[in-house]
């Protein structure tokens, strides 16, 4: 039977990607003790009463279908979390409500590229960011980013990557995998080049509330002489460590949504209302839980430092955001993704090797801190040690 381009377009664009991972869910299941440093999904439950708002809804009857962009009062919710996050007026018309940040990321895609576009791609970048763009017939333009520069943009290198086939720039602050903040100057320098040279800027926000130490997040939504052209896709996900709820969205201009609405109802004809019902409860409440996660995300990205301090051969700087850190091996001569198998199958540590997010992260581990300070700590002698084996 014959099948559409696009399968091919997708074709194991990520399964490799995660071939550590794999190996290590195999062994897990087989009953050896693991330390899992690789997925990024918190470990910490969600706040017990965003569970008891979505659970209530449920048994009140609110399993019928809704409206494709989303119900009004979920909406309101997004438009005064957005309101406030950015300092300007946001309208409940500016969002598409969505099953996730990847979903998002699809849809955007999918109504903003033709077959043989480009898009500004930042190396190194989350795993799935060349499928959303290859899908719809897009070619991923990747520009790296300096390791030793913090994996922070270097503008020049971006426009010199703009061609007439360029549409857009994805960016993904802060960053996974490299937990990076882009500072208000960058972000704005890139939305310059955007202007020059028309382009959309679709913009990953999924970690904007996790941001470290004394870094602050800026968007380039904030900003309302860009509303036009840019699309922001984010979700409660990793914000309030619900990922199975697979509750995300899209924020951009009224003029984008309203064009966007029938693409995104080809993929999903309205999210569940219960869901719907705990997410605006989520972003209109504060919760301790949330904020000791954060806590505990700085707490473990310091354990894990602490533990490769002593080290010559591998080191690691204190992300800026998120929940990952990128642990530099390249003193060993290995390669991250051999360093990382070497790592599972001779130290019982699972990590994912940077060369799964680009050739800027070559040489380098993608830790996510996901367990407690006791494991991260012992991951790290667990690191260190390998590396000191290493001739």
């Amino acid at each position: 039977m014959r099948f559409a381009k696009i399968t091919d377009r997708v074709a194991n664009l990520a399964a490799n990607k995660w071939a550590v991972h794999f190996e290590g869910k195999q062994r897990r299941d087989a009953g050896e003790k693991l330390i899992f440093l690789s997925i990024g999904e918190p470990d910490l439950p969600p706040a017990p009463a965003i569970l008891e708002v979505a659970a209530k809804k449920m048994q009140a009857g609110r399993t019928r279908y809704s409206g494709g962009n989303g119900e009004a009062p979920l909406l309101d919710a997004l438009s005064k979390h957005y309101t406030k996050q950015t300092g300007r007026a946001i309208a409940p018309d500016q969002f598409l409500f969505l099953p996730g940040t990847q979903t998002a990321l699809a849809v955007a895609f999918l109504s903003i590229i033709e077959p043989d576009d480009e898009v500004i791609l930042l190396d190194p970048y989350y795993a799935t960011y060349e499928a959303v763009i290859s899908a719809p017939g897009g070619i991923p333009v990747s520009v790296r980013l300096d390791a030793d520069r913090g994996f922070h943009p270097d503008v020049a290198r971006i426009e010199h990557a703009i061609t007439p086939r360029t549409r857009a720039i994805l960016l993904n602050s802060p960053s996974n995998p490299t937990g990076a903040v882009f500072t208000e100057a960058e972000i704005r320098d890139i939305s310059a080049l955007a202007v020059k040279h028309d382009l959309w800027i679709v913009s990953d926000e999924v970690y904007a509330t996790l941001i470290h130490g004394d870094e602050k997040f800026y968007s380039p939504f904030f900003d309302k002489a860009l509303e036009e052209r840019v699309i922001v896709c984010s979700s409660i996900s990793k914000s309030h460590a619900l990922p199975g709820f697979r509750a995300g969205w899209i924020a951009a201009s009224a003029a984008y949504c309203e064009k966007v609405i029938s693409v995104s109802e080809t993929l999903l004809f309205g999210s569940p209302q219960f869901l719907q019902d705990a997410t605006a409860y989520a972003l209109t409440h504060e919760f301790a839980e949330t904020r000791e996660m954060q806590r505990l995300y700085v707490a473990r990205a310091k354990a894990l430092l602490k533990g490769l301090r002593g080290s010559n051969k591998v080191t690691a700087r204190m992300p800026e955001g998120g929940m990952f850190v990128m642990v530099d091996v390249r003193k060993t001569g290995l390669s991250g993704e051999a360093f990382s198998l070497r790592l599972l199958r001779e130290k019982n540590v699972v990590t994912m090797p940077g060369e799964s997010f680009g050739l800027s992260a070559a040489g380098h581990l993608r830790v996510a801190l996901s367990v407690d300070e006791a494991e991260i700590a012992e991951a790290a002698r667990r690191i260190a040690e390998l590396a000191a084996e290493i001739i």
